[in-house]
Parts: structure tokens; sequence; C-alpha cells
């Protein structure tokens, strides 16, 4: 049996409300992509998310062949070194990195030499495809995932507006046994309203195995702090998300 077998096997056990103290996905690591411009950005951020019970994060750069070329040694240095901050700054909260890969070509050649990804939790692969268009080979490109013998992690899947035509398609994709990732500030509608809706009906149909901040900036911060407030959110944190069990990992 494996890890996906055990998640839809615990889905009906549903448990009180247990709090979130793992984030497997943010932009922390400073000047790599899109998120954290600096380590002193990066400090302040991880003092916030400390301060709403998270005792480990997990940074997960972009990687993507035209635009983020981070690789697995430009990432681990820069994941060092906000250790180290971290350690004069005196904040006790568990660090790691992995990366969030865009579906290109790149990736797919990539995939080829699977000792080179980066993954979260043993064998956790977080990829992420356009927004807008829908990968041709996405059916091929999880195979081999599998094949390679990761735990393909779709990052908010939400917002991938490809899939709004018809809600089977959501459900079409996690029947592959693909684990789906929703950002926590869907929730409440900061990214768009459809976003929201998407991101509320794969709750009420438990299909969502993680839950992450997707923290670039403060901004992000700020909403989280009030998302969380939000009955939906209540209803997310009643799911048997995995995060929790990354704290072992």
């Amino acid at each position: 049996m494996g890890l996906f077998d055990l998640f839809k096997k615990s889905k009906n056990n549903q448990q009180d409300l247990q709090p979130l103290l793992v984030d497997m996905h943010s932009h922390l690591l400073p000047g790599l992509d899109d998120g954290s411009e600096s380590i002193e950005e990066s400090v302040d951020m991880i003092k916030e998310l400390a301060g709403l019970g998270y005792k480990k994060l997990i940074c997960t750069p972009h990687i993507m062949g035209d635009f983020y070329k981070n690789t697995p040694e430009s990432i681990h240095e820069k994941l060092q070194l906000l250790k180290n901050k971290l350690v004069q700054e005196q904040i006790p909260i568990e660090l790691e990195a992995a990366a969030e890969y865009y579906l290109d070509e790149w990736f797919l050649d990539r995939l080829s030499k699977p000792e080179t990804l980066m993954t979260f939790g043993g064998k956790f692969l977080l990829i992420e495809t356009s927004y807008l268009n829908e990968p041709v080979n996405l059916d091929e490109t999880i195979f081999q995932i599998k094949a390679s013998g990761f735990y393909p992690v779709l990052a908010h899947p939400e917002r991938y507006t490809y899939l709004y035509s018809d809600f089977s398609k959501f459900k079409d994709i996690f029947s592959k046994e693909i684990y789906f990732q929703i950002n926590i500030n869907s929730l409440s509608g900061y990214y768009s309203k459809p976003a929201q809706v998407y991101a509320k009906k794969l709750i009420e149909n438990n299909m969502v195995h993680f839950a992450g901040t997707d923290c670039h900036g403060m901004r992000h911060i700020h909403a989280l702090k009030k998302t969380r407030q939000s009955s939906i959110y209540r209803n997310l944190i009643k799911l048997p998300l995995l995060n929790n069990g990354l704290l072992s990992a």
C-alpha cells in the first residue's frame, strides 16, 4: 500500500483541528527567484511564520529552464546562509530546501537524471504548470515522475485556469494518484474568486494532501493571518493533511 492509499484510507477519520506545524511550499531563500530579495526580508518572514506556530519551513525556489536556473548547489548555498543567520538571531525553527519545478522541456531532460532533483519528505517532488495553458504532456510527465520513484505533488491546482471549465478535470488529474497542494491564501480569494471557489471544492471533495503558504513576501504573511481566521481554513485543517508528518522526515 502506497502513501496515496494511506491518505485515502484515513480521510474519513477526521480528528479535531490540528495546527499546521510544517509549511512545505515557500520562497524564503533570498535572491533566487521572485520571492525574498534579501536575507533580512527572509528573516522577517520566518519570524512571522514562527509566530503563527510553524516549526519547520521547507523552502521551494522556482526552477524554470528559461527564467530561474537554480541548481541544488545554489539553493543549498542560500539555505546554509539563512540557517546561519537564524542561529545568530536565535530563531528556533527547522529549515530545509527542495524546489518547485516548472514542467518544461528542461524538466523532462532533468527527470532522466533523478539524482539531481530536489525533493521534500524523502520522495515528494513539487511541480507546477502554466496557469493558462494545459500541458500537452502532463499524463506522460506524471507517469515518468512516478516511474523514477518520486511522488508528484501538484502545486496550487486551484490556480490553473485551464481546469476551470469543468471540475471533472481536477478529478481526472487526481485519479492519477498525484498529490494536490493548495495555497492557504486561495481560501480568502487572495489570488482570484475562481481560485477561492475551486480551493473550497477541492476541500469539500477531500482532494487536498498538503497546504502551503507559497510565501513570496510579507504581503502573503499579512494575507495569511486573515485567512487563518476563516471557516474555510478550519475546514481545510480538518482534513488528514500530510504536512505535519514532514516534521520527522
